[in-house]
């Protein structure tokens, strides 16, 4: 009787001991499921610093001019890997581009000199803020479970600027100009190229297009400024 008692209390034992081992299986199991669907990198900031080219002889870049910028960017893989592919998104940014160049409003008309005297100029800049519209051809080392990682992405970004100030404070008695200036050009365009390693990234934009329209003169000459812009930015998500 008692050997009947201890086999059938073995039995019990071994059944119970096997069950727990298949539910535990199946938590593993359940637990190291790959997302075969996973996407990366598809919230952005950046902020950087604007270089501005081809200024007009006698033009000087001063005090700093910055690039601040957000948004959201739809990650698109083509391949079976997930490391190959598009982005596709919109964002906001805002830029300050210093100079010695000042604007002024004159009757219909906007009249631009560079600065007589640096004493008498405090700062002077062109001002703008945008929806921007980033294209990118993505690729990566990622995969499902490693989140540091190589990235190149290049492309091209759309930017239409809301607001366009041309914005001039001096010393002394001189009134400050603070206005909406119509020639900035309302749309710009520019090559990006944003590569690094896990957190820190090098964010690179070369303007297109000139700033200004062609109907922004200085001493008869078209002011043909174009920005260029290094800085970082961070991927999240």
């Amino acid at each position: 009787m008692q050997k009947r008692n201890g086999i059938l209390l073995f039995m019990v034992c071994s059944s119970l001991l096997v069950t727990n081992l298949i539910h535990g299986q199946d938590s593993i199991a359940v637990s190291t499921t790959i997302d075969a669907k996973y996407l990366e990198d598809q919230f952005y900031a950046g902020i950087a610093y604007n270089f501005l080219t081809d200024l007009p002889e006698d033009g000087i870049q001063r005090n700093l001019s910055y690039n601040i910028g957000f948004g959201f960017i739809r990650d698109i893989p083509m391949n079976r890997s997930r490391n190959f592919g598009f982005g596709l998104g919109v964002g906001y940014a805002t830029n300050s581009y210093y100079s010695n160049i000042i604007a002024e409003e004159s009757l219909n008309d906007i009249v631009y000199q560079f600065s007589v005297s640096s004493d008498v100029l405090r700062r002077s800049k062109f001002e703008t803020h945008g929806i921007t519209f980033p294209f990118e051809i993505r690729w990566r080392t990622s995969n499902a479970v490693d989140y540091n990682f190589w990235r190149i992405y290049t492309g091209i970004k759309a930017e239409y600027l809301f607001s366009r100030r041309s914005i001039s404070r001096f010393e002394g008695d001189r009134d400050d100009l603070n206005f909406s200036n119509n020639d900035i050009s309302e749309w710009q365009y520019g090559l990006t190229l944003n590569f690094g390693y896990n957190t820190w990234n090098i964010h690179l934009y070369y303007s297109l297009n000139p700033l200004l329209e062609n109907s922004a003169l200085l001493n008869g000459e078209r002011i043909r400024i174009r920005p260029l812009r290094v800085g970082v930015i961070f991927y999240i998500l």
